[in-house]
């Protein structure tokens, strides 16, 4: 397994951004397909993008298409979620997970972070 640590959350007003980091140590980087989730109290967490091991293939939720893009650095071990216009109803803890299968579900990834706190205030 891959240790993912997030940080970059915090407070934003309704249709302002923010840039999520996931730092990734242990194996190598670069083995691993990466994603972002997110979860709201009593929901079930939630696929909000992917990115292949490669980069060059990524994946997005419809609800945050052309608004979030993810993006990895394999030479610095990191994932990035830039979230731009965002929505009260982004509001949630977010994620990153590694896994061998470039998916959208939870059972493809089996390494994951211990989430940031994303809040968009309207």
């Amino acid at each position: 397994h891959v240790q993912l640590v997030e940080s970059g959350g915090g407070l934003v007003q309704a249709g302002g951004s923010l840039r999520l980091s996931c730092t990734a140590s242990g194996r190598p980087f670069s083995s691993y397909a990466l994603c972002w989730f997110r979860q709201t109290p009593g929901k079930e967490r939630e696929f909000v993008a992917a990115v292949s091991r490669s980069g060059w293939n990524v994946n997005y939720a419809d609800s945050v298409k052309g608004r979030f893009t993810i993006s990895r650095d394999n030479a610095k071990n990191t994932l990035y979620l830039q979230m731009n216009s965002l929505k009260p109803e982004d509001t949630a803890i977010y994620y990153c997970a590694a896994g061998l299968v470039f998916g959208n579900a939870v059972p493809h990834f089996d390494s994951w972070g211990q989430g940031t706190q994303v809040t968009v205030s309207s």
